[in-house]
C-alpha cells in the first residue's frame, strides 16, 4: 500500500455514519445537507435547479461525517438520501449522492454506495433500486450492479441516465 492510499484509507476508517429519516435529523444536519448540496450540485457543476423538491421529508438521508479540522465539529464528508417506494413509484430510489471537496479521492462515493445498499437491501428486500446518474457514471454505478434504462438525456445542462438495480 503506498503512502497516500494509507492516508486515503485512515481517512476513510475515520468517517462516523450516519442513516436517518428527516424527522430524526437535526437542524444543523439538515442545514449541512442543504449546504453541500448546493456546494457540488448549484455552484461546482454550475446548474441552478430546485434542489429542495418536496422530496427530502419523506426521504431516508445516508451522512458521512469526517473529523473537524483541529478540533473543531465533524465535517459532512458525503450524502445521499433514499426516497421509499409509493404510491406512483414502485422502486426504491437513491439520489442527491456527493462528496464534499474535502473528502474527494478517498474512496466515500464507494463506501457510501455500498452502506446505503446494505441498509436498502435489509429494510427493503426484493425491492428494485433506481437512480438517475450523470452519465459519466455509468461506470462507477455499473460496478453496483447498476445497469442503464433510459437512453442518455439532458437534465438541468447535464447528460443523465436512469440505471436500476434488482
Amino acid at each position: 500500500m503506498t503512502e497516500s492510499q494509507h492516508i486515503a484509507a485512515t481517512r476513510l476508517a475515520q468517517l462516523e455514519w450516519r442513516w436517518k429519516n428527516f424527522a430524526d435529523l437535526t437542524s444543523v444536519e439538515v442545514y449541512e445537507m442543504l449546504a453541500a448540496r448546493s456546494a457540488v450540485f448549484v455552484v461546482e457543476q454550475n446548474c441552478v435547479y430546485g434542489d429542495i423538491d418536496g422530496l427530502d421529508a419523506q426521504a431516508w438521508h445516508l451522512s458521512a461525517y469526517g473529523p473537524g479540522v483541529d478540533g473543531a465539529a465533524p465535517q459532512l464528508a458525503g450524502y445521499l438520501r433514499v426516497l421509499l417506494p409509493d404510491a406512483t413509484d414502485a422502486d426504491v430510489r437513491i439520489g442527491r449522492v456527493l462528496t464534499t471537496a474535502a473528502f474527494r479521492g478517498i474512496g466515500v462515493g464507494n463506501a457510501m454506495l455500498e452502506r446505503s445498499l446494505t441498509h436498502i437491501r435489509a429494510q427493503w428486500p426484493a425491492t428494485p433500486i433506481r437512480l438517475h446518474a450523470q452519465a459519466h457514471l455509468q461506470g462507477f454505478y455499473g460496478a453496483f450492479g447498476f445497469a442503464p434504462v433510459s437512453d442518455v438525456h439532458d437534465d438541468d445542462g447535464i447528460p443523465h441516465v436512469w440505471m436500476r438495480s434488482a
